[in-house]
């Protein structure tokens, strides 16, 4: 109503995805603001433009759509998961399978719209058929169920070669491409250079688009499954599993389902970061990448869609700020000059008897690399987090937001 935004008189419109027309003009705006990103039309962020951003943020939309599936499992089912990587790998070798040309290795040389799809389908699969042991234990107990499934799948993925490539080479995993079928041409390419609909635009631009759309379909699809029955489920069996039970949720069916959704997020997630990558190890499946989608749900706000988002945007982008402000602090180190020397100095190892936190020297040498460095950060803002905040970004948001609803007033 006029004057009273949060006033409903029917419940269709309390659970509308966007209730309020605030919410709808911003939600415009941000998806402006994106699609207007890779033609520099935003004074001030003309950098994210370039090649090398457009990738960066390709990887949040990858991320994003992987967490998306975790909050599901997590944040709304309440059910720990340290075993997504397995997941995430279960869906890019069978769209290696299913989409590669063949050749040494197993393929098919499906197109896109075949082997995407079907590799969320058979990390779901995965899922249904894991969920019957995992669902009977829970807290520690199934986290460390989970934590299983990336150690066999690090050994499965390691002595599957035919279709991996084994640890040494690894394999090429399909581009981004439409194809009807197996045509040697296909009608539109993700991965190269040239008009795009009239549109001259780079292979980054182009798939920082086709990702866009995907995050946006995987958003809708999450969020909607939070407002339906299922999703209240969910949340009933996250909040108190024994009384949800005792009203008549069928917990057992209702973990499955948790499971199998979320392994299908997972699995297009794993798919789309292989093809990303273009060639990846069987190694690259670990703990390491189970723990930065946790960072991302419960850094971003766990049970909530725009938090995760959040969250994913804050966990890959982080890591490229250290890495270049490492970067500019060992410049400045080696010219020697000016405060900020002498601060990056304590801070970054230059040389092999150098004390510094951040080593920055060619293989192994004293302190952490970046990488290493970015796993304690990851580690300490989710202990952060789970002490003072435990909404996560979204928390923070919500706090900024009621304040500027309620100034000048402070209750």
């Amino acid at each position: 109503m006029r004057g009273r935004p949060l006033l409903f008189t029917k419940y269709t419109a309390d659970q509308a995805l966007l209730p309020t027309g605030t919410k709808k003009v911003m939600a415009a705006i941000f998806v402006a603001l994106l699609v207007s990103i890779p033609f520099d039309l935003i004074p001030g962020l003309g950098f994210l433009a370039a090649n090398d951003w457009l990738k960066t943020l390709t990887r949040v939309f990858i991320f994003a759509i992987g967490a998306l599936g975790l909050n599901i499992l997590t944040g709304l089912a309440g059910q720990v998961s340290l075993g997504h990587a397995f997941f995430m790998g279960i869906g890019a070798y069978a769209a290696a399978v299913l989409g590669a040309a063949p050749g040494a290795l197993w393929g098919l040389g499906l197109p896109i719209w075949i082997w995407l799809p079907a590799a969320g389908l058979v990390a779901a699969l995965v899922g249904v058929i894991v969920a019957p042991t995992a669902v009977r234990v829970r807290g520690l107990y199934l986290g460390i169920v989970t934590l299983a499934l990336v150690v066999i799948g690090g050994w499965l993925f390691r002595n599957t070669e035919s279709a991996t490539g084994g640890s040494q080479a690894g394999r090429n995993f399909p581009p981004f491409e439409l194809r009807l079928w197996q045509e040697e041409k296909p009608f539109l390419s993700f991965a190269e250079d040239g008009p795009w609909f009239g549109i001259d635009l780079s292979a980054e631009a182009k798939t920082y688009f086709f990702l866009l759309v995907l995050v946006a379909v995987f958003t809708l699809v999450a969020k909607n499954i939070q407002r339906t029955r299922v999703g209240r489920a969910f949340q009933a069996i996250r909040d108190r599993d024994v009384a949800a039970e005792i009203m008549g949720v069928d917990e057992f069916r209702y973990k499955m389902l948790a499971f199998a959704i979320s392994s299908f997020f997972a699995g297009v997630a794993g798919a789309l970061l292989a093809s990303f990558v273009g060639r990846m190890i069987p190694e690259s499946w670990d703990l390491a990448l189970s723990v930065q989608l946790i960072a991302i749900v419960l850094i971003g706000g766990a049970g909530t869609v725009s938090g995760t988002l959040m969250g994913a945007g804050f966990v890959v982008i982080v890591p490229r700020f250290v890495q270049e402000l490492t970067d500019l602090l060992k410049e400045t180190i080696e010219e020697g000059e000016g405060v900020l020397a002498r601060i990056g100095d304590v801070f970054i190892a230059t040389s092999g008897s150098d004390g510094g936190i951040i080593n920055t020297l060619p293989g192994s040498g004293p302190g952490l690399s970046v990488f290493q460095l970015n796993l304690v950060l990851f580690g300490l803002l989710i202990i952060a987090f789970l002490i003072f905040e435990p909404l996560g970004l979204y928390g923070i948001w919500l706090r900024i937001r009621n304040y500027w609803k309620g100034w000048p007033f402070t209750y």
